[in-house]
C-alpha cells in the first residue's frame, strides 16, 4: 500500500465546489499529478509515494480553496495557474489572484489574474487612462482588456466602446471582402470579439451593439475623429507604424480611456518600417497616468504547449 497525504476540506461545500461538476476537477488533478485522486469525507487524498508530488498535492489545494474563499471559481484553468505559480515559486502570482478582480456588471462575470503580470496589467487598467500591454500570445492581454472596457461601459462610465486596428494581413492576401464596411473588418477584430462573447450574454451583446454602444472602427478611419467618454481598443498595435500611432493617440478626448495591445514578436509591417508601438512605449512610458507593461513567456495561461513554443522561438532568434 502507498503512502498517502491528505487534505481535510473546510467543508462539504468547499469540497463539492473543488470536486467540480461530476468530480471534473478530481480527474483533472489526476492528469496534472499522474496519480489517483481519492475522497474520503471531507478529505481528498493523492494515492502517490512520492512525498514531493504530495506536498505539492497539499499545497495546490490548500491555496485552491483560498481562491475559492475569494471568489474565484475553481476549474481546471485556475488548478492550472496555481500549479504553474507554485512550480515557479512565484508567492506574487499566487497573491494577485487573491487580491485583484474584476466585476462586470449585468453579465455577473468575475474575471482574476492567474499571474503575477496579469495582476501588473488589471491594475493598470484600473488606475491609468493609457495602458500599453506587450506581450506574446496567450498572455492574457487581449481578454483583461476587454473586460475592462465592458466594465466601464455596462457601468456608464464610458458611453461606447470602440474597437480598432490596423488591417495588415499576416503573410498572406486575402484579396475583396464582401459586406459593408463592418462586415469587412470583423474577421480582423474576431479576437476581441471572441473575449466579449466570452464575458457576456449573446443578448446583452446584441443589445450594446443595437444601442451604437460597441462601434468597430478601422485605423484607418480614426483621422480626424475626437473620441470623448469612450473606452478605445487598439489590437494588433505592433503592426501601427509610428505615424499610425501618433494619429491614433490624438485622438483620445476627455474622459476617455485606451489600452493598446500587441505582440512585438509578430509584426507584419514591410522591412525597415519601425513598429508604432515600440517607438510609443519608449517614448511615454515616463508620463503620468501612462503605464506600459511587458508579459513575458511566464505569464501564458492558454496552455503549457504554448509557452513551449514560444520558449523555443526565443531561444531561436537569441
Amino acid at each position: 500500500m502507498s503512502d498517502t497525504t491528505a487534505l481535510v476540506l473546510s467543508d462539504g461545500a468547499m469540497l463539492q465546489k473543488i470536486c467540480g461538476a461530476n468530480d471534473r476537477n478530481i480527474r483533472h488533478l489526476e492528469h496534472l499529478f499522474a496519480a489517483p485522486v481519492r475522497v474520503r469525507g471531507n478529505e481528498m487524498i493523492l494515492d502517490s509515494p512520492d512525498e514531493t508530488m504530495q506536498k505539492r498535492f497539499v499545497s495546490l489545494l490548500s491555496e485552491l480553496q483560498e481562491q475559492s474563499r475569494c471568489g474565484h471559481e475553481p476549474d481546471a484553468g485556475l488548478i492550472d495557474a496555481i500549479h504553474r505559480n507554485l512550480d515557479k515559486n512565484d508567492q506574487a502570482g499566487l497573491e494577485g489572484m487573491r487580491k485583484v478582480s474584476l466585476e462586470i456588471p449585468l453579465a455577473r462575470s468575475r474575471v482574476f489574474p492567474r499571474t503575477a503580470g496579469q495582476a501588473r496589467v488589471m491594475e493598470s487598467l484600473q488606475k491609468k487612462s493609457l495602458s500599453f500591454l506587450i506581450g506574446p500570445a496567450g498572455t492574457g492581454k487581449t481578454y483583461l482588456a476587454v473586460a475592462h472596457a465592458l466594465r466601464e461601459l455596462l457601468s456608464k462610465q464610458k458611453r461606447k466602446l470602440v474597437l480598432t486596428r490596423p488591417v495588415v494581413e499576416a503573410g498572406e492576401s486575402l484579396g475583396f471582402l464582401p459586406g459593408d464596411l463592418t462586415q469587412k473588418i470583423s474577421p480582423y477584430l474576431r479576437p476581441l470579439y471572441d473575449a466579449i462573447e466570452d464575458l457576456i450574454p449573446a443578448d446583452l451583446l446584441r443589445r450594446l451593439e443595437e444601442q451604437n454602444m460597441i462601434e468597430i472602427a478601422p485605423l484607418a478611419y480614426m483621422r480626424g475623429r475626437s473620441l470623448r467618454d469612450c473606452y478605445v481598443i487598439l489590437d494588433e498595435a505592433q503592426n501601427t507604424t509610428r505615424e499610425q500611432m501618433k494619429m491614433f493617440l490624438t485622438r483620445l478626448g476627455e474622459n476617455t480611456c485606451a489600452a493598446i495591445t500587441g505582440d512585438v514578436t509578430q509584426v507584419d509591417l514591410p522591412r525597415r518600417v519601425q513598429s508604432g508601438l515600440l517607438h510609443a512605449a519608449g517614448i511615454l512610458k515616463d508620463l503620468d497616468d501612462i503605464s506600459v507593461i511587458h508579459l513575458g513567456r511566464e505569464d501564458v495561461v492558454r496552455s503549457v504547449l504554448v509557452q513551449n513554443i514560444i520558449k523555443a522561438y526565443d531561444e531561436e532568434r537569441s
